[in-house]
């Protein structure tokens, strides 16, 4: 099969890999309909994480080819959508919703790699949802992004107790902060404010319910904030850029009391103590639990409730990754989806 392969910084290349086959009577082998590169897939690309030999790609669709003889909740034939990491869904970690945290868990990325014409996906009961019926071209993008970011916005959302009467920021223009501003006015949140420098990313961002845009960042971007917000600062904060300034403003645009759902992928971010105590916060994040989300998400898909596949705008096959992640790499595209041609 073809599979996506990087070797290094900006060294993107698609080449022949073996084919998954069964090696665990839990498994399950599927053909990856469509994939997509992720703003995480860019920091290795940017020289800022190990690169050397990495299997690309943890979102994905397809269909199921092959079942381990343990495997009782699909069938060949079945149309999947799955999280980017691994989980059992029965300890007591998963049972608690936090199965990004499993005491089995792996991730997909590096190991695995979705970024290819098939995956061997583990532990294939907790892992994979079976999507009902046959989706469309619009819902199979929508399915795809539940992979994901959309399940990584909506647990930003969740952990940021966005709600009803709750004024809602989001840090970061990506397609999770997009997709956090959908989940935010989803779970009732009566004001979204954006916080976008583009356009084209301001105009989704509207469509998915943000009320309110601010184009300031760092410090400027807090004091407008507040501004908005009568001097006290949002009731809930959505952080998902992972840097230095993306944490500080929003802990810092966050009002006493308020709540920070951190999912940023942290790098090089250090939290000042004594700020810390002082700002009155709640603070909980991490890598999304995906799975706990993804039944309720492929039935608001399926019904046609929300659309978050509009944050692809641009479309490429699978051989042409390089030029996929150049675009993202540019700002010249949100979120690229890759097409195996399955």
């Amino acid at each position: 099969m073809r599979g996506v392969v990087m070797h290094g910084p900006g060294d993107v290349r698609v080449e022949d890999r073996e084919d998954p086959k069964i090696e665990a009577p839990t498994d399950a082998v599927i053909r990856v309909t469509a994939a997509c590169v992720c703003g995480s897939d860019l920091w290795p690309y940017r020289g800022q994480e190990p690169a050397e030999g990495l299997l690309m790609g943890h979102e994905y669709v397809g269909v199921v080819e092959e079942v381990g003889a343990e495997v009782t909740t699909l069938k060949p034939g079945d149309f999947v959508v799955g999280s980017f990491v691994i989980s059992d869904n029965t300890c007591e970690i998963c049972q608690a919703g936090y199965q990004s945290r499993c005491v089995h868990a792996e991730f997909v990325h590096g190991g695995i790699g979705t970024q290819a014409e098939k995956a061997r996906i583990p532990l294939a009961d907790g892992t994979l949802v079976v999507v009902p019926g046959e989706p469309t071209e619009e819902q199979a993008k929508s399915l795809l992004a539940a992979s994901d970011v959309l399940g990584t916005g909506w647990f930003a959302a969740v952990a940021a107790e966005a709600g009803p009467g709750k004024t809602v920021a989001v840090v970061g223009e990506g397609a999770v902060g997009l997709l956090g501003v959908l989940a935010a006015r989803r779970l009732g949140a009566e004001r979204v404010i954006a916080m976008s420098r583009h356009a084209d990313r301001q105009a989704l961002a509207r469509k998915f319910g943000a009320t309110d845009i601010v184009e300031e960042r760092g410090d400027a971007g807090v004091e407008r904030i507040k501004e908005l917000t009568g001097g006290l600062g949002a009731h809930s904060v959505i952080e998902a850029v992972g840097t230095q300034e993306s944490m500080n403003q929003a802990i810092r645009a966050t009002r006493p009391g308020g709540h920070v759902g951190y999912v940023g992928v942290s790098h090089d971010v250090s939290l000042d103590g004594l700020e810390l105590f002082f700002s009155g916060i709640h603070l909980h994040g991490g890598p999304a639990p995906v799975r706990r989300f993804l039944p309720d998400l492929v039935e608001l898909i399926m019904s046609d409730q929300i659309n978050p596949g509009e944050v692809f705008d641009l479309t490429l096959p699978l051989e042409s990754a390089a030029e996929a992640y150049a675009a993202m790499d540019k700002r010249q595209a949100t979120k690229v989806l890759l097409t195996t041609g399955a």
